[in-house]
């Protein structure tokens, strides 16, 4: 059966609609980066640049690096922008456009996130680079989707236990990377965490300016948290949504943090745009590898 126009919605173009683009435009490997600025900054490393198109926040750059094809996109911030860019973009390699049906063929993307983030661990340091091995969804974006298959409720039960976690919120979800894409970024210089995945950057990580929070010693309970070997090691606000739907869809993601803020020791890096594109070379060819 065919998807209807009002949930597969189209440009007159034929292009996805908040992304613009059409399945010719896609690489089956996937950059994500939060800034849309940041595209460019990958891309300049790029030997080609095939494609290029802006709509709104969502700017998505196609090229080639090292005989690799790469698409890079910038999702904006937050797990609700991770919703709208990881079905479209699995529209486009999993979906007949034309036809509205899915494919009989699955295609599966491998998607890398580039992102920046804020450890609450006292000896993860400034400027170093963290692989989110799982993710702490305390946003509700999966809960929206049949995803109880994917989570890890005994981990998650204790999350709730220790954070004294109020009904009020969303209930925690945690999801893990795609383990055989992740070796590829394993190297002495990757710090492997557990990542929290916040719904806001102020009172939801903790921060406050006017306004009190309604916990608050919630950073510290969750630089607490144990389970077996496991710690939450970093916040930010986007990895629990990209590991959840890549895997409901099929795909394989990861996600590379460059850590700029240690929220234990109050610490900023210096030298924050350097970090970054330390971790984009480091990124893209490791890519160029696979």
């Amino acid at each position: 059966m065919s998807i209807p126009a009002s949930e597969l919605i189209l440009n007159p173009d034929g292009s996805i609609y908040h992304l613009h683009l059409r399945p010719e435009h896609l690489a089956t490997t996937v950059i994500t980066v939060g800034d849309p600025d940041r595209v460019d900054t990958v891309t300049g490393y790029f030997d080609t640049i095939t494609h290029t198109v802006q709509r709104r926040e969502f700017k998505t750059t196609t090229g080639i690096y090292k005989n690799k094809s790469i698409t890079v996109i910038s999702t904006g911030i937050g797990t609700d922008n991770i919703d709208i860019v990881f079905n479209e973009l699995d529209a486009l390699a999993n979906i007949d456009l034309e036809t509205r049906m899915i494919k009989e063929t699955h295609t599966s993307l491998d998607i890398i996130r580039i992102g920046t983030s804020g450890a609450i661990q006292e000896e993860i340091p400034v400027d170093s680079f963290l692989l989110s091995d799982m993710a702490i969804g305390l946003d509700a974006l999966l809960h929206f989707y049949n995803s109880t298959h994917i989570q890890y409720p005994e981990i998650q039960k204790a999350f709730v236990k220790h954070m004294d976690w109020s009904p009020q919120k969303s209930e925690p979800y945690i999801v893990s990377c795609n383990k055989e894409l992740a070796s590829v970024f394993n190297g002495e210089n990757i710090v492997k965490g557990v990542t929290a995945t916040n719904i806001g950057f102020y009172g939801p990580q903790g921060r406050v300016l006017r306004l009190p929070t309604s916990d608050a010693m919630m950073n510290m309970k969750l630089g607490e948290f144990r389970f077996r070997e496991s710690k939450i090691t970093n916040l930010e606000m986007e990895t629990a949504g990209i590991y959840g739907l890549a895997k409901l869809l099929g795909h394989r993601a990861v996600s590379l943090n460059a850590i700029l803020a240690n929220r234990v020791t109050g610490d900023f890096s210096t030298q924050p745009s350097k970090t970054v594109d330390k971790l984009i070379q480091y990124t893209l060819d490791r890519i160029a590898t696979m």
